[in-house]
């Protein structure tokens, strides 16, 4: 029998130490259970249907379902490395008019959802919009059928629209990329005869290949993820198919087999940017590199470059701004509508409370699998970014099936003990609604608190723990002190994240329930942007608090 007390055995000798199942590790593993829960689900629903489907979706609706969400994936990868990497490589290695401007302008379209970018462009480009009537008014034309128009509501204008509002992730990672090479290696290359495509093919593009990967990977993400701007413009892709096999056709087992189909892109997003970035790292050789110096751009290649960097921002950020504002302004009494004033308070309320449980699940599970020990961490930490990666829409089908079940066994258990129904605890309240946030924006929390945590000196909490203090003390008094601002950050982003997300909103909201986004897809989808328009402009202006968090925090490092 081994003595657990010996040294020489040779987990001892090897100098690794057990996790103990305290509170923290075991809290940990429970919170990365609950964040895996609804991807598990939605796995062993598709292997169990009550009727397999699966036949019948493969030889017929799956195949354009899977062409069209393959079409925009490769128009939205391609639109947005050519977008964001050149918009990054002009600011980073010119001047030119308005280039100080742009580079902050060029993030304004993260505050804007996709879906609204889409209510706004269709209203614009349609026949009886500001452009299609402004064209017949000053060329003479009568109707229809006296020109051509491309068709608005189209796969092309999907991706349009879906690149005008994810090419900032590029262009920030880019931008980051591009700055913190050296200005040595451009100097040598110039010497070398470079021009400037030399310089930006043989230097500039190689080093910042990781970065770029990673941004197009994230975009490309968010494209599969899509349903409000597919559905405004009529593209069926796996996403709207969930929504029609599990609404229309009731059969949430062949809806759970095509959100499998939708994991499974995003798992090959997932490896194929990791594996993008593990083959091709690039290191600056000393920490005192000098910084790249700008040079001007004048006459017409300056605004060439001013053109260039002004478009995105024009079709990402301004044209739906001023379309939604003129509606509003057109229709004042919309923002006293009642409509409005719910919807507001609902997404405040939810938005709120699935930021705070979020971050404050995060800031357990990190401190929890930091006092667990090394071999704890590899696990549970990747894990728990798989719900980021996910759609709303498969979470919102992992979420609901179990949560219903659950529900109805409560309730079972409820009225044979004290003879009174409760009926739906959670599925039938904004309980779900909380629960699926939390799950699809943990990663978000869990990587700012993560990456606050390493940021503090491992000698504090040391010393607190020499004097006596107990691990929850510790995180009180030593680590959230130190973390203000970064927890703060993370309780912003992940609010604006809730604010924004429609399609979990729309599957798991209790009847009669609206928020911001689901007032302002509603409204559209029926042709009043009238009504729309203040609900889409106040979840606007939350996503640009988040964009000026974003640019401060910029311009600090």
């Amino acid at each position: 029998m081994l003595d657990p007390h010996r040294t020489d055995l040779p987990a001892a000798r090897a100098g690794l130490r057990l996790p103990r199942p305290d509170g923290w590790s075991l809290g940990a593993l429970a919170i990365a259970a609950l964040v895996l829960m609804p991807i598990v689900s939605v796995i062993w629903i598709a292997f169990h249907p009550v009727e397999n489907i699966w036949p019948h979706l493969l030889s017929s609706v799956l195949p354009r379902y899977l062409t069209n969400t393959l079409v925009l994936m490769a128009g939205v990868a391609a639109l947005t490395a050519m977008v964001g990497t050149g918009a990054a490589w002009l600011v980073t290695m010119y001047r030119f008019p308005g280039a100080r401007i742009l580079d902050h302008a060029l993030l304004f379209p993260l505050a804007i959802p996709a879906y609204i970018g889409a209510y706004a462009l269709a209203d614009f480009l349609d026949y009886s919009g500001a452009l299609q009537t402004a064209l017949r008014g000053f060329m003479g034309w009568q109707s229809a059928r006296d020109y051509w128009f491309p068709e608005v509501r189209s796969r092309g204008a999907a991706i349009l629209v879906l690149s005008s509002a994810l090419y900032p992730y590029v262009y920030l990672l880019a931008r980051a990329a591009f700055r913190e090479q050296s200005g040595a290696s451009y100097e040598v290359a110039r010497a070398l005869g470079k021009g400037p495509w030399g310089l930006f093919l043989r230097v500039g593009l190689p080093l910042a290949r990781p970065a770029i990967a990673a941004g197009v990977a994230l975009a490309m993400m968010e494209t599969v993820a899509d349903f409000g701007t597919v559905e405004h413009f009529g593209v069926q892709t796996l996403t709207t198919g969930i929504f029609s096999v599990w609404l229309t056709a009731g059969n949430a087992g062949g809806a759970a087999q095509i959100s499998g189909v939708v994991l499974v892109l995003i798992f090959l997003l997932v490896a194929l940017e990791r594996v993008g970035r593990r083959n091709a790292r690039f290191h600056r050789m000393s920490r005192g590199a000098r910084p790249i110096q700008p040079l001007t751009l004048t006459g017409g290649r300056g605004w060439i470059a001013c053109g260039f960097c002004l478009l995105p921002v024009v079709t990402g950020f301004l044209l739906p701004v001023a379309v939604m504002l003129n509606h509003a302004l057109r229709k004042p009494d919309a923002w006293t509508s009642p409509g409005l004033l719910r919807a507001l308070g609902n997404t405040l309320t939810v938005g709120g409370i699935a930021a705070i449980l979020t971050v404050g699940a995060a800031l357990f599970l990190v401190y929890g699998v930091r006092l667990a020990g090394r071999g704890l961490p590899r696990l549970v930490l990747p894990l728990t970014l798989l719900g980021y990666a996910a759609p709303g829409a498969v979470l919102a089908l992992g979420l609901l099936i179990p949560l219903a079940a659950l529900d109805h066994r409560v309730a079972d258990a409820m009225a044979a003990l004290t003879g009174h129904d409760p009926g739906l605890l959670l599925t039938g309240t904004a309980a779900a609604l909380v629960l699926a946030y939390m799950v699809r924006f943990f990663g978000v929390a869990q990587g700012a608190v993560d990456s606050a945590f390493g940021r503090i000196s491992p000698s504090l909490p040391m010393a607190a723990r020499s004097l006596g203090r107990r691990p929850g003390s510790v995180l009180a008094s030593v680590y959230l002190p130190l973390m203000r601002g970064s927890v703060a950050t993370a309780l912003l982003v992940v609010f604006v994240d809730c604010v924004k997300e429609l399609p979990a909103t729309l599957l798991l909201r209790p009847f009669n329930y609206n928020t911001l986004a689901t007032r302002a897809h509603e409204q559209a989808s029926l042709e009043r942007l009238g009504e729309a328009a203040p609900a889409a402009l106040l979840v606007m202006l939350v996503g640009l608090a988040a964009v000026a968090l974003l640019a401060r925090a910029n311009r600090a490092r």
